[in-house]
């Protein structure tokens, strides 16, 4: 089968970063399916594991996690699909991903891809969108439905991939006030389209630009964007008894002294955490995306993909690799179609 892999870690301007290689197609057993992946999409993670470092890989290691394709096999175990069926996942970290024409993945983390949507354009949800799902809902435990009451979340980095799902599921879900950051015109406008009712420039103090617009405090923070820069800004702006999540590692301790007196409790979100542990709730993924797929399909969530390439190969992956790296994307980034 066609991948594109690695052997070491380089940047990405080097044209051995990513290769293209033909690997031997897997086999499916127990709980794993067998997908034909017809499109991927890219996200800061892949940048990050392919970063430059000394490690050199005995085999071709396939990075990428994201992506929409059809079921072609399944293991002894699985219950939840079929041969023939659309999906869409995210998968694991821990194991081969889905830059290759085939992939396995455990169908307990893996979707029904939404009918309406095409395998580029559901590409680009899944990694996002459970990400998005856990920080709001698992991590803040921010209630769903329209009548609780009304409380604010500000979601620092809201036009990259998770915010641009964070923001409609939040809109479509609850009954917060969203706030979101950018730091251009293009990027803001992309928050206000998908709902964002506030939005503020996360280059200057948060809490002033919040006051200006009637905020004096949120109860709810969802860092999507550098966690070392911002974590002044957020503890200032955190509401006592607030909550705060962040997906971003730090490259230094914080002080969490400056959330003691207000009672904040701070939590990570890492989207590959119950597949890398296998934990009891692993299906839980399964459910959620299937849940985004109902709220795609029932028009409450529209695709986050602002730019598709073709076909799937290293040079366009180095591209895509090179444009996240830039830290100017809006959205996400999909490639479609093996070479012929």
């Amino acid at each position: 089968m066609k991948a594109v892999a690695l052997k070491a870690y380089l940047p990405i301007s080097n044209p051995e970063s990513l290769l293209d290689v033909t690997l031997d197609a897997p086999t499916p057993t127990g709980h794993d399916i067998l997908v034909a992946v017809e499109a991927i999409s890219v996200n800061p993670v892949d940048t990050k594991v392919r970063a430059p470092k000394p490690k050199v890989e005995e085999h071709y290691r396939v990075l990428g996690w994201d992506a929409a394709g059809r079921v072609v096999a399944v293991g002894e175990d699985v219950t939840l699909f079929k041969v023939g069926d659309p999906v869409f996942y995210a998968g694991s970290i821990a194991r081969p991903g889905s830059n290759s024409e085939l992939q396995l993945v455990d169908e307990r983390i893996a979707g029904h891809k939404p009918k309406s949507l095409s395998s580029a354009q559901a590409a680009a949800i899944p990694l996002t969108a459970i990400t998005a799902w856990e920080g709001l809902f698992d991590r803040l435990q921010i209630p769903q439905g329209k009548n609780n009451p009304a409380k604010n979340l500000l979601i620092i980095g809201g036009a990259g991939g998770v915010g641009s799902v964070a923001i409609q599921l939040a809109k479509a879900l609850t009954n917060v006030t969203v706030i979101a950051t950018a730091s251009r015109a293009e990027s803001s406008d992309w928050c206000k389209k998908l709902g964002a009712d506030v939005v503020i420039d996360h280059h200057k103090p948060f809490l002033a630009q919040l006051q200006a617009q009637g905020i004096h405090h949120v109860d709810y923070i969802f860092c999507l964007n550098n966690t070392d820069q911002h974590w002044s800004n957020m503890a200032d702006a955190i509401k006592p008894q607030g909550h705060i999540c962040s997906i971003v590692e730090t490259s230094s301790n914080l002080d969490l002294n400056l959330l003691k007196n207000k009672s904040v409790s701070f939590s990570w979100e890492f989207m590959f955490t119950r597949s890398l542990y296998n934990t009891d709730d692993m299906i839980e993924q399964h459910h959620l995306l299937n849940r985004v797929a109902a709220l795609i399909d029932e028009g409450h969530i529209i695709t986050t993909v602002t730019d598709v390439l073709s076909p799937i190969n290293a040079e366009n992956l180095r591209k895509a690799h090179a444009q996240l790296e830039s830290g100017t994307t809006i959205g996400k980034l999909v490639l479609e179609n093996w070479p012929a």
